[in-house]
């Protein structure tokens, strides 16, 4: 088995994108508690990213470090893996977490948004999984190997026809997953997490939010403490590759005409 540490003793060092708030700040931490070193990456929330990368350093025991980057800009997406290297000496994994989550439908698409979308979500990350195996390669140990946790939807298994943009992208990077998976290996592995509804937000209140939680055929939907620990899992698991672990209490199983934020919770 190949192990992701270039030298004995030394912590690894993954990035997690979009790492500020919400579902990325429970990656961040869910790592942090596993012992990886984090790198914490955000767009505009910088005290919240600094909020994060005190409380991994605190339960990791290692450093940690925010870095900035617009992963909807090229040149700041190609430059955010190499700072977050010349930082640490070295990195062994990315979570592609971060994600733009704007409604369009057929009715009001353009292909501004749909690029918009898929320079975000889908071209972002594959820029720092190739930049990932880039530099394991530059190594030159054999006995070194990298992993890449790309941020899916349950949506992909149970589609429909809201936040269409948005769709398509996650949709481009779940083929990703296999065509990456390819070809970065044996270097790096390429796996996929798709929650649930985990969180609400602002198009969703919390009483609706509780209600929808629970369309699933084991009556809960993911957790953020649920799709953390997968994500751990799977940077831990050597066998995974070009995969997808759904995390969604099985609500891919339902049929959902409307996206959870647009659905009526007197209908549930």
């Amino acid at each position: 088995m190949s192990s992701p540490l270039p030298t004995a003793g030394m912590p690894r060092t993954v990035l997690v994108t979009g790492a500020a708030r919400r579902l990325g700040r429970e990656i961040a931490l869910a790592l942090a508690d596993a012992g990886w070193q984090v790198a914490i990456h955000y767009r505009n929330s910088h005290e919240d990213a600094q909020a994060t990368a005190r409380d991994c350093a605190a339960r990791s025991g290692h450093r940690s470090a925010i870095f900035a980057a617009d992963l909807d800009i090229e040149s700041e997406t190609r430059q955010l893996l190499p700072q977050v290297i010349e930082h640490f000496g070295s990195v062994h994994a990315i979570v592609n977490s971060a994600s733009l989550f704007e409604h369009d439908t057929y009715e009001n698409f353009s292909f501004e948004r749909m690029e918009k979308h898929l320079r975000s979500n889908t071209g972002a990350a594959i820029l720092l999984a190739t930049a990932l195996h880039t530099h394991l390669l530059e190594h030159n140990a054999p006995d070194i190997s990298g992993v890449v946790i790309n941020m899916l939807d349950q949506k992909l298994w149970n589609p429909n026809p809201d936040f269409l943009s948005y769709t398509l992208s996650k949709a481009a990077l779940e083929a990703a997953n296999t065509l990456l998976a390819q070809a970065l290996a044996p270097k790096v592995r390429v796996v996929g997490v798709a929650p649930g509804l985990t969180l609400t937000s602002h198009m969703l209140s919390q009483q609706a939010f509780e209600q929808m939680h629970k369309l699933s055929p084991l009556g809960r939907s993911s957790t953020a403490t649920d799709v953390a620990a997968t994500v751990v899992f799977a940077c831990a698991n050597h066998s995974i590759t070009g995969t997808t672990l759904l995390v969604d209490g099985g609500q891919h199983l339902h049929k959902f005409d409307r996206d959870f934020s647009l659905m009526d919770p007197s209908a549930c």
